[in-house]
Order: structure tokens, then C-alpha cells, then sequence
């Protein structure tokens, strides 16, 4: 199987611009942000135990990031309406962006092999970016840890 192994994004670089659709069939941009630090987390699919923790970890910190002038935008392979079954089921007060054709995944480089039980195919690798205000990525999580990662996400915000 092929890996996303073009893009390797890296700090201080200028963050790939993108359009999608959100829940509500909102259609944004990342370039209408500018002003704003966005905390773009990449995640595998609604629903699931791991992405659950993740999502509601940002939701319960979500008041101390929008204070720090910060949004958090979410993005998956999941339809707009899977979107906002999560978001309606977790009270989710932030965006999360339908990229089913896996436009932004690619451009961030984080579709490519996974490995679980022993099985490898292709998917979502668990990522996040610091972008701010000026659109240049600050900081990058290759490893995600969901239990611990919205705190340590709000810290880093705490240092920009």
C-alpha cells in the first residue's frame, strides 16, 4: 500500500489553505482565520472510543482556548452528517470539517499506512497543528496521546 510519505510539513512553514464543508454545510476557509491561532486536529473517524476522548478533551478546554484568541477545527474522512450526530451527541462547540476525499488530509500528509492488529491499510494518522494568526504552523503533534492532548495543546497556547 502506498504511504503519504510527499508532504512533511514542517514548523514554521506556511500552513496548506483549504475549503470544505463543515456542519451545517458551512463552507470555510482556513485563510478567513487569519487573526486567529487555529488549533487543526486530524482525527480517524466519529464514534470511536479514541477520537471520543480526543473530541471531548477539546470540548471541555474549549472556553480556555477560544480566551487565547484560538479556534479548534476538527477534521475527518466523515460526511457532514456523521459530523453532526458527534458533535449534537458530545456537545461539541467547535467546527468539525468533512474532508471525505481526503483533499486536506493529503496536503497536511497525514493519510498514509496504519498498522492495527497486525493488519495495514490506509487511514488518518492521529495529528494536530498549531497555526497562528499569521497562517504559519507553530508547533505539530505527530503522537497523540487523547487522554492528556487538548490540555497539552491549551499549554503550548499559553506560549505563543
Amino acid at each position: 500500500m502506498a504511504t503519504n510519505t510527499n508532504i512533511k510539513l514542517k514548523e514554521g512553514e506556511a500552513a496548506p489553505d483549504f475549503t470544505a464543508l463543515t456542519n451545517g454545510d458551512e463552507e470555510i476557509s482556513l485563510s478567513q482565520f487569519r487573526g486567529q491561532t487555529v488549533v487543526l486536529y486530524f482525527y480517524p473517524k466519529d464514534n470511536t472510543p479514541g477520537c471520543n476522548k480526543e473530541a471531548c478533551g477539546f470540548r471541555d478546554v474549549h472556553t480556555e482556548i477560544v480566551a487565547k484568541n484560538a479556534i479548534v477545527l476538527g477534521v475527518s474522512a466523515d460526511s457532514v452528517t456523521k459530523h453532526e450526530k458527534f458533535i449534537e451527541k458530545f456537545e461539541l462547540p467547535f467546527k468539525l470539517i468533512a474532508d471525505e476525499n481526503k483533499v486536506i488530509c493529503n496536503a497536511y500528509g497525514v493519510w498514509g499506512e496504519k498498522k492495527f492488529m497486525g493488519r495495514t491499510y490506509l487511514g488518518i494518522n492521529r495529528q494536530t497543528f498549531l497555526i497562528d494568526g499569521d497562517g504559519v504552523i507553530r508547533k505539530i503533534w505527530l503522537k497523540v496521546k487523547v487522554a492528556e492532548h487538548a490540555k497539552e495543546v491549551l499549554d503550548d497556547l499559553n506560549t505563543l
